[in-house]
């Protein structure tokens, strides 16, 4: 069985590297926080290098394309740490231009990668039941599958590197612009005097349906375990969705593509995080689409 590192134990990173360790893979994990070690017992190590020196395959769960380069490069980075065809899997959700650098420095230095950022939010990672997309070559991919597997119950090859990254921002690209459309379904039909769940029980059965309203819909108390329940306590902050929107624009300025929707999104989001909601659930932004309290 494969030896794994895992490096990034937020709040996505944290259960998935607890499930790698409970399908009874040897992990050993680091995180620059200590206090997000304390429930690894001997699996905790005091630095990067100790964690991925005798690692087979290194997992990285990071914020930002910054952050990720940081772990790669320089004297105790994972390219000058990792043994030679060591299989590199990164779930963070950054840029395709970093991603496709990474993969050229990776084959550089002898290391193996493969994008794979994840959908499914903290409830997904904790129940294993991500949806992995993934970028990479087929047979590196191959290797990855079992390991990936304990982690989601979708795993599925997007292509060559980059890849997962670029379905990673589509995918949230409608996340965001379908929970906006919601949350002004919703918001629109309380001041015409439905009630929310009449609403929900007719439009989650005809046209209107989609994930943003029957797995995670913004109005409280109408389905269960979602952060509308829970004061928009989150599982996907709207700081994240900015982050993944900001990708998107990005992207698609990158090759000439038009996505007004996108834009406008983006736009929403920024003026909710900027509002005092960065670390709000995404799914609050009906709250300023309502002209309820978003503060």
């Amino acid at each position: 069985m494969e030896k794994i590192a895992f490096l990034g134990l937020g709040h996505m990173g944290n259960p998935m590297a607890k499930n790698l360790i409970k399908a009874g893979y040897p992990v050993k994990v680091y995180d620059i926080l200590p206090a997000a070690m304390a429930s690894f017992g001997d699996a905790a190590e005091k630095s990067m290098t100790d964690a991925m020196k005798e690692a087979d395959v290194i997992f990285t769960m990071l914020q930002t394309g910054h952050e990720v380069k940081n772990v790669c490069v320089g004297s105790k980075g994972i390219f000058a740490n990792t043994k030679k065809n060591a299989l590199w899997i990164d779930c963070s959700s950054i840029d395709i231009t970093t991603t496709r650098e990474l993969h050229m420095e990776a084959k550089k230095a002898g290391i193996l990668m493969l994008d794979a950022p994840v959908s499914g939010g903290v409830a997904g990672a904790e129940a294993a039941t991500l949806t992995i997309m993934v970028g990479g070559d087929e047979k590196d991919f191959t290797r990855a599958r079992p390991i990936l597997e304990k982690l989601g119950k979708k795993i599925i090859h997007a292509g060559s590197g980059g890849l997962g990254q670029a379905a990673k921002i589509c995918n949230n690209l409608i996340l965001g612009i379908s929970m906006i459309a919601v949350s002004e379904g919703f918001a629109l039909a309380e001041d015409l005097g439905l009630d929310p769940k009449k609403f929900f029980d007719i439009s989650s059965n005809a046209s209107g349906q989609c994930w943003s309203m029957t797995s995670y819909c913004p109005v409280p108390n109408v389905i269960d375990n979602v952060p509308s329940n829970r004061d928009y306590r989150p599982g996907f902050t709207a700081k994240m969705m900015l982050k993944d929107l900001l990708l998107g624009t990005h992207a698609a300025e990158s090759v000439n593509a038009a996505i007004p929707l996108g834009v406008v999104a983006t736009e929403l989001y920024t003026l909710f995080v900027n509002q005092g909601n960065a670390d709000k659930d995404f799914s609050g932004i009906i709250q300023m689409i309502s002209n309820k309290k978003a503060g």
